[in-house]
């Protein structure tokens, strides 16, 4: 059942008070508001919170009184969206899990309302919150993008290929080159396949390279597949050839479908050199390897890479049952009414009347 809003009469006596003082603080930055800000949006959004959670903590207030806040907001101010209950309730969600305001204003209200609120829903612990947070920031996630980086513990996988890139590459870019990459990839993408040769994951990665560039992450530019290497008389080939354009490198990825060998080490760094030859310009930095295997030994890895000059890591890749599709892949942000419109419908509603 619903609550029942308390009739007017036996309102909490500092409701009349707290409402002017709403609609005072939404008039102050209603022009801001309407030229869309999102940051303004944002942190209004986090003081109304701050000022329902304060009421609830000191006066008890409850659903009932939410809802008819919820009601007089949108009478007040019909033109202007984001005034739902379930919303004011994210507002004090977000109040509550982030009383820092300072934060707020220089961080949080860099996102999207979207991003917040899923933030709130999926990650509870602050620290990880944070991290997402500035991820987001730094690469432009779209909302989507988010949420697949959260299904896929994105923040407990970065920085955890095994390499030897500290002492093959100067600090500055040693320290990058760790965070780009990550252990385990998740090829979530492939479905319930289980490919037995490099050749047919290779395929599955091209056939799906929007989603694999994803996983890869941000700054990864696909520069093709089996690309020719001729050293000698002899033709080799890359399996996959990337150039990250932050690092300002090419990348050399080599798939295995089976666990490590140390003889990878030593095929994946003739095509280094080769590349470092052939392809790489005077103003790039050294060519960087990869090997993705279905699993690997962190002791044997580490004697394999240790004398080696060349910038290598290694790290896993694997499949999963995903139960769920992720939404569309799409860089625009959501707007308000979209947003307004998910939260009224509910989750399973929102996500069959979502356009696609």
């Amino acid at each position: 059942m619903f609550p029942i809003s308390p009739p007017r009469a036996r309102l909490p006596r500092d409701y009349a008070e707290t409402l002017r003082a709403i609609k005072q603080r939404i008039r102050e930055e209603r022009l801001r508001v309407v030229l869309a800000a999102n940051s303004v949006m944002v942190l209004l959004y986090w003081d109304i919170g701050r000022v329902i959670l304060h009421r609830q903590k000191r006066e008890g207030w409850g659903a009932g009184v939410i809802d008819l806040l919820a009601e007089d907001l949108r009478k007040g101010y019909p033109d202007m969206k984001g005034f739902s209950s379930r919303n004011l309730l994210f507002m004090r969600s977000f109040a509550e899990a982030c009383p820092d305001a300072e934060k707020v204003k220089q961080l949080v209200s860099q996102l999207p309302w979207g991003h917040v609120i899923r933030l709130l829903q999926r990650v509870k612990d602050p620290h990880v919150r944070e991290w997402y947070i500035r991820q987001s920031i730094e690469h432009g996630w779209s909302r989507s993008i988010l949420e697949l980086q959260i299904d896929g513990q994105a923040h407990a996988r970065h920085g955890k290929a095994l390499s030897n890139f500290k002492t093959t590459l100067p600090p500055a870019e040693s320290d990058m080159a760790a965070q780009v990459f990550k252990d385990p990839y998740l090829f979530d993408f492939l479905g319930t396949a289980d490919p037995r040769r490099e050749d047919e994951v290779e395929r599955a990665l091209v056939d799906h390279i929007q989603r694999f560039l994803v996983e890869l992450g941000t700054g990864f530019a696909f520069v093709g597949r089996q690309v020719p290497l001729e050293i000698g008389d002899q033709e080799f080939r890359i399996d996959l050839l990337f150039y990250h354009l932050k690092l300002r490198s090419y990348v050399v990825i080599e798939l295995k479908a089976v666990p490590f060998d140390p003889a990878f080490v030593g095929q994946l760094n003739l095509y280094l050199s080769a590349a470092d030859d052939l392809l790489r310009h005077p103003s790039d930095q050294p060519t960087i390897g990869l090997i993705l295997c279905r699993s690997r030994n962190k002791v044997v890895v580490e004697y394999a890479l240790r004398h080696l000059k060349r910038p290598i890591g290694v790290a896993g890749w694997e499949t999963r049952i995903v139960e769920k599709l992720p939404r569309a892949l799409k860089g625009s942000l959501p707007t308000v009414e979209e947003i307004e419109a998910e939260l009224s419908a509910g989750p399973g509603r929102a996500r069959r009347g979502r356009k696609r």
